[in-house]
């Protein structure tokens, strides 16, 4: 069984780019068959993650590694997912 890549996107309420970023994350784990496990962590309930990362939202990790900030570029999600998995 395949061990999932673990996402996570720090996000904010009511951020159109957040909600992209995860769309676009679903879309392409499917389109390349990788289970994915995505934890979304609202910067904006806490104060700590809210001085780090300010308006800089959606950053996503892939795997642990800082690999998106605004927007998620499918193509290179595709090969660190793939390199991932």
């Amino acid at each position: 069984m395949a061990i999932p890549v673990d996402v996570t996107i720090y996000s904010r309420a009511d951020c159109h780019l957040c909600e992209e970023a995860k769309a676009t994350i679903e879309r392409v784990a499917d389109e390349v068959d990788t289970l994915v496990t995505i934890e979304e962590v609202d910067v904006d309930t806490d104060e700590t993650l809210r001085a780090e990362y300010g308006e800089r939202v959606p950053y996503v990790f892939v795997d642990g590694w800082p690999a998106f900030k605004y927007e998620v570029d499918a193509a290179e999600l595709r090969r660190q997912l793939r390199d991932a998995a």
